[in-house]
């Protein structure tokens, strides 16, 4: 397994092709499931726009939404964004250890979901509130690794992207609601050509709560697909992954299954945060299903974890 070097954590130079976008993702959920969000901040330095989402759930509770598809870039070598209504800066505070991100902007609160698909050019419809993240990420590994032990930051190695289980502490506020975080997610970063419209594909990570950490992504429509499970020794990586939705009205799922290696998820949605993507070039539409899971595993064992679909519209 490749390790990451401590400088994959900072931007990377474009390559020509134009949907190069480097991303940072990051997500999390409270120690009981029952609230929790994404932040993505995706550049595409060859169409001149930032991709800024900010998305929160809660058990029974209206989903938030702040997604602005044309933020201007930052500043070389930054990862700070400001847009009308919406100012974000994402931080490496210590090289793949310690991640901080910032975001004051107005959102729109939605009753259903799959609200986030309609209203077009006029954007997303629904009641607009104040949202403010103030959220570090902390590389959850022991404290003390046993000698020899594997990385705790896992690279794909067939793409520049690689992932990191975190535990994440801090606020979030919600309008007049404050809600303080100490619980866990995951952080990734990529740097690579990424077509949403072209492939769909599952992505899945999450803890249980003895602890362990596992990540799955799968290529839908090409079989492939890799994950990893959490050892005292590191993340062990395996191929034998899957992934089976039920998929509900606007494509969302009403429940799902995902194996990894010889241990299979049962997946029961708290919330989902779907983001409508456009292409920019010809206007052809996926949608990104993303959600909050409260998952059982079939040893006996629970969690929680996000997931998210990748559907590529019109076939």
């Amino acid at each position: 397994m490749r390790v990451p070097d401590l400088g994959d954590e900072n931007r990377h130079e474009p390559e020509p092709d134009l949907f190069w976008n480097e991303s940072y993702y990051l997500d999390w959920f409270d120690s009981d499931g029952r609230t929790g969000g994404y932040v993505r901040l995706g550049l595409y330095p060859n169409l001149g726009v930032s991709w800024v989402w900010c998305c929160l759930v809660g058990e029974d509770e209206p989903t938030v939404l702040v997604v602005d598809h044309e933020v201007p870039l930052p500043a070389p070598a930054e990862l700070k964004v400001r847009a009308a209504g919406l100012w974000a800066e994402l931080r490496v505070d210590e090289p793949l250890e310690h991640f901080s991100v910032n975001v004051e902007a107005y959102g729109v609160a939605v009753a259903d979901p799959a609200d986030a698909y309609r209203g077009g050019s006029a954007g997303i419809r629904g009641d607009r509130v104040a949202v403010g993240v103030d959220l570090g990420w902390e590389t959850d590994g022991p404290e003390e690794a046993p000698e020899g032990a594997l990385p705790w930051a896992f690279h794909y190695g067939l793409t520049p992207r690689y992932e990191v289980p975190c535990r994440v502490s801090g606020e979030v506020t919600v309008g007049d609601q404050l809600v303080r975080v100490d619980g866990w997610g995951q952080r990734d970063h990529s740097w690579a050509v990424r077509d949403w419209w072209a492939h769909g594909w599952i992505w899945f990570s999450g803890r249980l709560d003895d602890g362990e950490r596992f990540h799955v992504v799968v290529a839908a429509d090409r079989e492939v697909g890799i994950g990893y499970r959490s050892t005292p020794a590191g993340l062990v990586g395996s191929y034998e992954v899957a992934s089976v939705p039920a998929l509900g009205p606007d494509g969302i799922p009403a429940s799902g299954i995902v194996t990894l290696g010889d241990v299979t998820f049962e997946l029961d949605p708290v919330g989902w945060a779907p983001v409508l993507l456009v292409n920019p070039d010809d206007g052809r539409e996926s949608r990104l299903p993303r959600g909050l899971m409260a998952v059982t595993t079939d040893d006996g064992r629970s969690g929680h974890a996000w997931v998210e679909y990748n559907q590529p519209q019109g076939g």
